[in-house]
């Protein structure tokens, strides 16, 4: 599917290193290998934000017979960011985005890249950037995401906005969250979800005065579903329920599971908050998802839909088995050079614009890219 506002509005570089949280500390070059997967809200002066990634990566991460991940390394008093060196035959370096270390009895990586979070405001469009607010960037704090801080998502409950971040360490690979008043000020709340359980979002309203929230486990085990089943097993898309949006309960129900007999939702995850909204003459919560399909190492992202019912979510009122959203060649032509993989596009947030959507997605793990998304796209199959 094609739309006719579709664009990015943020590349590599775009992105000025010498304000960067790790500027100076390193004695070692990086670069931008990506700046990408924007959470996105609008703000109290009209103007939307992206909540970009930033994955700042060392220029040669292999040298003198090693290879090197960027850490931060401290305590709750302050810290700073250092290099660490693993010897290049203990490592697997087929992925350019992490290395796997060999000798362990289980999967064990690094990253060659360390990521933190950048404020990007926008017009009220999503077409014009407006300012770039390296003085409210959000890095590593703690030993609990000394490897990286990524993939915030923004829901705005009430008067008051929440962003749930992946926050990467040997400890855990958790969900952190912050609040904020103005969407530009953050404060940390702590981890509210344990380890391997992510993509976040938190629905933008409370159902029987309890927030709601999509997860996402990870694991390497996975029991069948019974033959002849409309669904295939492997991760899913499930639901969780907090009185605080602090303390998170499981929700009993399944919520979006991948369907059998198409191998390109193989794998799902939740991709932007759920928003009230009508679509297709029904009423409920619009959730959009990515589905990968195999493919080589990553795989192939796409972006599908789901409307949830208003009252009780884990029933899904509508669908559409064909992607909404596909990466798009023709927009990161001009950034060839500095693409390192392909076929991929990862929606993060969404803003109701009146008669579309303004969406707002990941394109090739590399650039932000900006879509506005009629309400009469969304076609039930």
């Amino acid at each position: 599917m094609s739309f006719a506002v579709d664009r990015l509005i943020l590349t590599p570089d775009d992105i000025d290193l010498a304000q960067s949280p790790l500027a100076g500390q390193l004695g070692a070059e990086t670069y931008v290998l990506g700046a990408f997967n924007p959470a996105l809200t609008r703000l109290p002066n009209g103007n939307l934000l992206m909540m970009v990634r930033v994955a700042e990566a060392l220029r040669e991460p292999v040298r003198d017979g090693n290879v090197h991940a960027i850490r931060w390394d401290g305590d709750g008093r302050g810290g700073r960011f250092v290099l660490d060196a693993w010897p290049l035959q203990f490592a697997d370096t087929a992925d350019p985005r992490k290395f796997e270390l060999r000798g362990y009895g289980w999967k064990v990586m690094a990253l060659t890249s360390l990521s933190w979070l950048l404020p990007v405001e926008l017009t009220p469009d999503g077409l014009e950037r407006v300012a770039i607010h390296y003085d409210k960037a959000i890095a590593p704090a703690g030993s609990y995401q000394c490897y990286g801080v990524e993939d915030a998502r923004i829901s705005k409950v009430g008067e008051r906005y929440l962003m749930t971040t992946c926050s990467v360490s040997p400890e855990r690979h958790s969900t952190t969250l912050y609040s904020s008043d103005d969407a530009l000020d953050w404060r940390f709340e702590g981890i509210v979800l344990d380890h391997q359980n992510k993509d976040m979002l938190i629905f933008e309203g409370l159902i029987d005065d309890q927030y709601w929230a999509q997860t996402r486990p990870l694991g390497q085990l996975f029991f069948a579903y019974p033959p002849g089943s409309e669904w295939h097993a492997g991760p899913s898309i499930n639901h969780a329920t907090s009185p605080d949006a602090l303390h998170w309960k499981p929700h009993i129900e399944p919520a979006i599971r991948p369907h059998a007999g198409t191998a390109a939702t193989a794998r799902i995850g939740g991709g932007t908050p759920p928003v009230l909204t009508e679509i297709a003459g029904r009423r409920g919560w619009l959730s959009l998802w990515h589905g990968v399909e195999p493919k080589e190492i990553v795989g192939i992202y796409r972006t599908y839909w789901s409307l949830l019912d208003p009252d009780e979510p884990w029933k899904v009122l509508a669908t559409s088995h064909p992607p909404l959203i596909e990466a798009n060649p023709d927009l990161t032509r001009p950034i060839e050079h500095q693409m390192y993989v392909r076929d991929v596009v990862f929606t993060t947030g969404i803003v109701d614009a009146g008669d579309h959507f303004v969406v707002a997605s990941g394109e090739a793990d590399l650039a932000c890219r900006i879509t506005h998304v009629p309400k009469s796209a969304f076609v039930p199959s």
